[in-house]
């Protein structure tokens, strides 16, 4: 993917095949490719959806933790190949959320390749947007709960540019996907942009 010459970080996220050994710039590319995507640097897909709203139901962090099955998605150059992805949060002391990211390669049962990161809420959005950082301390990628099911059996996630779409489940089943789908919809995003991810 085309990247940004004007994007300078440092990256130190960790690959799983990378944990006995000092990250560094370039160890991992789909580490260093998400890094760069949550930052902007990455030229990303089509915008989905010109005018992205704000959300608009408040999150318990609480009730958000833990689990989540990607449905849908729209394609991206830091997951192209990604089956069986998974999102897992879990409540830091201080506020702060853990986050861990696992893909596998190819096929619901190819090779998992994970990576770990860190989120913030961010002030004011009433526990609906974060800040998130796959690399040190900068926290630069927007993670919007766009909506959610009442009772977080589901969440549609995305960020202010509009090129970046995640429907979300508590469970593998895809039960839930017409209905995210036609709410996606409704949101203003253009659901033939999605692509449905193997679980």
């Amino acid at each position: 993917m085309p990247i940004d010459p004007n994007c300078q970080a440092t990256m130190t996220a960790r690959h799983s095949t990378d944990y006995d050994k000092s990250p560094r710039i370039g160890k991992t590319a789909s580490t260093s490719l998400i890094a760069l995507a949550l930052t902007g640097c990455i030229v990303a897909g089509p915008v989905g959806n010109p005018s992205v709203p704000e959300p608009t139901k408040s999150v318990d962090l609480k009730k958000y933790v833990g689990l989540w099955y990607e449905l849908a998605r729209y394609e991206n150059g830091f997951e192209r190949g990604c089956e069986g992805v998974t999102a897992e949060y879990a409540a830091l002391p201080g506020g702060d959320v853990r986050v861990v990211n696992t893909c596998k390669e190819g096929s619901a049962t190819g090779p998992v390749r994970t990576v770990e990161g860190s989120a913030k809420v961010v002030p004011d959005s009433r526990g609906a947007k974060f800040k998130v950082s796959f690399f040190g301390p900068f926290y630069l990628g927007n993670y919007w709960i766009i909506d959610r099911a009442s009772d977080y059996s589901w969440s549609i996630v995305g960020e202010p540019s509009g090129r970046y779409l995640w429907l979300l489940s508590r469970s593998k089943s895809k039960s839930s996907l017409a209905t995210m789908t036609s709410r996606a919809k409704v949101l203003g995003y253009d659901t033939s942009l999605l692509r449905v991810t193997k679980q």
